[in-house]
């Protein structure tokens, strides 16, 4: 049976070019001991995928130039030969940016039994439902009494940041740019704020009107402005969960750190980061809380979705563009 996917031809330097990706195919050889074949129905793209293409290895290892990469899928096992798994299961796995994966068994996960799509355990049930929760619960501790604030407020893992901080009864206000973004984040009652075209102290004065008891939560995921402009409304003994930094991944060269970093000392305010692999051990007491939510309705998401394998670089690029609402996936058609 033959297997397409991608391979990286080069480490970029700043936004990827979309030729750096070129789609490929094999013949893949029989079952080994304990593997499993899977047919994909749904690939992730994520923006922490953008450091795996340096060739430096972080907290994970880098893609290799010309081998299949990786990433988060939903399938359909269509063959096995693993004991506890049997064909007509479905699975999610690491085995991405492909329409057809051959991985050991024992590295898929059975999808729970539930009513809520396949496709939401890429996004809101899963890695980035899982990294809100993480960051808002084991990281930044929020209370019910917290101002929160949270960057990339409309993307897979804000958009359920803001959701779970409402649910405590916290005020809560969402940073984000397109029009539409902040129109949905206002229909789920939280204070939307614009950071386009604005300056540090722009945006810090826009969070201040939004939230004029200031911050004590801060769920980052952008940095840049972002970040200096959160740091100058903190309250004292505020956290920051810092999940990520999208707007320094494509920097060509290193960006000068926030003016106003002192805030912490001066707010006595912790400033954390947090890989969310770290905390899976918790993972079903995040489903066990968010899964009923999302299956009635109280929780919702929203999904970018592009069509065919191919589309899978563009994709992936669209989330440095914000061409994303809610979680970016890939649908596989027969």
């Amino acid at each position: 049976m033959q297997s397409r996917f991608f391979t990286l031809t080069h480490y970029p330097t700043g936004l990827p070019k979309r030729e750096f990706f070129s789609l490929e195919s094999q013949e893949l050889p029989d079952l080994g001991e304990g593997e499993v074949r899977i047919r994909n129905r749904w690939l992730s793209v994520d923006p922490y995928m953008r450091g795996r293409m340096t060739g430096l290895r972080t907290y994970v290892a880098p893609f290799e130039l010309g081998k299949p990469m990786e990433g988060g899928a939903i399938g359909e096992v269509i063959a096995s030969n693993h004991p506890k798994i049997k064909a007509g299961e479905k699975v999610s796995h690491m085995g991405g940016w492909r329409d057809i994966a051959q991985v050991p068994g024992d590295s898929v996960t059975a999808l729970p039994n539930s009513d809520v799509p396949e496709q939401a355990y890429l996004g809101v049930l899963g890695m980035p439902g899982m990294t809100a929760w993480t960051g808002l619960n084991l990281i930044a501790e929020c209370k019910p009494s917290d101002n929160v604030l949270v960057s990339a407020a409309s993307g897979a893992v804000g958009s359920l940041a803001v959701q779970l901080a409402k649910a405590k009864g916290c005020h809560v206000v969402g940073i984000a740019g397109a029009a539409h973004k902040l129109a949905w984040l206002e229909s789920l009652g939280v204070e939307p704020v614009s950071y386009k075209d604005r300056s540090a102290q722009e945006l810090s004065d826009a969070i201040k009107l939004a939230s004029t008891n200031g911050i004590d939560v801060y769920f980052e995921n952008v940095g840049g402005v972002c970040l200096e402009a959160a740091l100058s409304q903190l309250n004292d003994g505020a956290r920051i969960a810092v999940c990520g930094m999208i707007d320094s991944y494509n920097a060509e060269k290193p960006a000068p750190g926030p003016s106003n970093l002192s805030q912490l000392v001066v707010r006595k305010a912790k400033m954390q980061g947090f890989i969310v692999a770290d905390h899976w051990s918790s993972y079903r007491y995040f489903l066990n809380e968010v899964a009923p939510q999302v299956a009635q309705g109280k929780i919702v998401y929203k999904e970018t979705v592009k069509e065919g394998l191919g589309s899978t670089p563009d994709a992936f690029l669209a989330l440095f563009e914000g061409g994303n609402t809610g979680k970016m996936l890939v649908k596989l058609t027969d």
